[in-house]
């Protein structure tokens, strides 16, 4: 099985190379001048561009093929008060430029709208702003030109106090939304409202592929190991929502999340790194029927963390682990 790993949106290796600068509305409405402002934006927004280009140039580098793009790349860009503010057509060169280097470095990248976008939502007011916000990330990945093999991570949101209802919601929701947003989406277990195993029930229902968070599923499951999920789950690759627009010759691979927890009394919040055990542990249960996986490593030293796991990998040469480059390991089964 061939494992790649990628990491989220922020270097701690590459400095000054923030992709997330922003405005605030308040800093915003002190101005003036409303055009002059939104050259402001405009201009913040195309430095995080310039930024995101920086960092897939230090990933091709290293061999970093899997990356989570900052959903923070246009600042206040789906805020209630800008709904005339169209940025793209000042950001075309960024975005196109982006798209082109993603392209041609056969890289997988992807966003993760914030955690206020949530379609199980019963208020018709945070529907309408969680479908803004997700037809907002579309646009950026069709400003890439990238096909729709680049997705939207998700979660089902909260319970509401009736988790039936709330998945059920979901469910509804989503067959409301247009097939273009509909096919960049992926759902992922969270941390403590719905199970991977709720999760995987709604994916079924849906079509959706889903992506695995193995922290998330150790601290809120139905007392399964993640593996035993696994057959499921990847089964879940296979629906054409799954694999929309990518090349039939290269089927797009499951991906999964990893993270380590912060201490014994903080099992939730995320550790610097990863602990590499339970992540073999997880790798060798699935490698025999899974050819390709990708891994996004959810650490708080984002691509240090990532080097410092290759670094423990290459402890395992010996027991079926082949380092393959500087981001990705063979594992066998």
């Amino acid at each position: 099985m061939i494992v790649r790993f990628g990491y989220v949106a922020m270097s701690t290796v590459v400095q000054n190379a923030s992709p997330s600068k922003t405005m605030t509305m308040k800093s915003f409405m002190k101005l003036n001048d409303r055009e002059a402002g939104l050259h402001k934006l405009e201009r913040i927004a195309n430095e995080n561009l310039h930024n995101t280009l920086r960092l897939l140039k230090h990933n091709a580098a290293h061999d970093i093929k899997v990356y989570r793009f900052s959903s923070k790349l246009i600042p206040l860009a789906t805020h209630n008060d800008m709904r005339d503010w169209d940025p793209f057509p000042a950001l075309r060169e960024g975005f196109q430029a982006i798209g082109e280097f993603v392209k041609k470095h056969g890289m997988r990248v992807s966003f993760h709208p914030d955690h206020f976008t949530v379609l199980s939502t019963p208020r018709p007011e945070v529907l309408v702003n969680s479908v803004r916000d997700l037809e907002s990330h579309v646009r950026m990945l069709q400003a890439m030109e990238l096909p729709a093999s680049m997705k939207n991570n998700i979660h089902i949101g909260g319970a509401y106090g009736d988790k039936p209802s709330a998945a059920a919601r979901f469910v509804e929701h989503f067959h409301e939304l247009e097939p273009h947003i509909k096919e960049r989406l992926t759902l992922e277990n969270d941390d403590k409202t719905f199970t991977a195993q709720e999760t995987l029930a709604v994916c079924k229902q849906t079509g959706l592929p889903m992506v695995l968070d193995i922290h998330h599923q150790w601290v809120n499951n139905d007392g399964e190991a993640p593996w035993e999920l696994w057959p499921d789950i990847l089964r879940t690759w296979e629906t054409p929502l799954a694999q929309a627009e990518s090349e039939p010759a290269q089927p797009l691979p499951p991906k999964i999340h990893v993270s380590s927890p912060k201490s014994k009394t903080d099992i939730r919040s995320h550790a610097d790194g990863v602990d590499v055990v339970p992540l073999l542990a997880f790798l060798r249960n699935i490698a025999g029927a899974t050819p390709k996986v990708d891994v996004m490593i959810e650490a708080k030293m984002k691509d240090g963390a990532l080097f410092d796991l290759m670094k423990d990998l290459g402890n395992y040469t010996e027991e079926g682990i082949t380092i393959l480059d500087g981001a990705s390991i063979e594992v066998n089964p």
